[in-house]
């Protein structure tokens, strides 16, 4: 029987590391499944899901365990076989401007007070090509749900966009 488990993984990062992770993955005949991993302020971060036999599981675990020992954080779940959910409307939002304190939480309260899943979500600070200030940009990847008013979403969004200073862009899959 297989058996899936997703992790977290953050520590020091240094070259070899997703190697290591890998081998281990491989050596106790897992599959790796998919995965997001980033070099955050100095930290290495990540999460994966991977896929294994069963009886090979705790031993991966033990295994896993040599890694925290180099400094490394490390949680294993189980991956619950999730009831198929119903087919969500997919959108796409990115949001560009510049830096300042509350942006994904004035943005995360408007989605989350719709009901709508933040499926993914990557955000960045650069230095803006000619004014040199901090520009905050961000991309989410989004489930929406059924009867969700699309419309009135993007009036809001566009509201919280104007008090931010920031742009704002909705997608649909269609108007992508």
């Amino acid at each position: 029987m297989q058996s899936t488990l997703v992790m977290t993984i953050i520590g020091p990062d240094r070259p070899g590391l997703v190697q290591q992770l890998a081998a281990l993955v491989a050596d106790h005949g897992g599959n790796w499944l998919e995965s997001r991993m980033a070099h955050l302020g100095g930290q290495f971060a990540g999460i994966l899901r991977i896929q294994l036999p069963g009886e090979q599981q705790e031993r991966l675990l033990r295994a896993l365990g040599q890694i925290e020992n180099q400094g490394l954080s490390l949680t294993a779940h189980p991956d619950a076989v999730p009831a198929v959910p119903a087919e969500r409307p997919r959108a796409r939002l990115e949001i560009v401007g510049q830096d300042r304190p509350g942006i994904v939480r004035q943005i995360a309260a408007v989605l989350a007070g719709r009901g709508i899943n933040v499926e993914e979500l990557h955000t960045q600070c650069e230095s803006a090509a000619m004014s040199g200030e901090t520009l905050f940009r961000a991309r989410a990847d989004l489930a929406i749900p059924p009867g969700c008013d699309l419309p009135g979403l993007r009036r809001e969004l566009e509201q919280i966009a104007g008090d931010l200073m920031v742009e704002c862009n909705l997608a649909l899959p269609s108007q992508e």
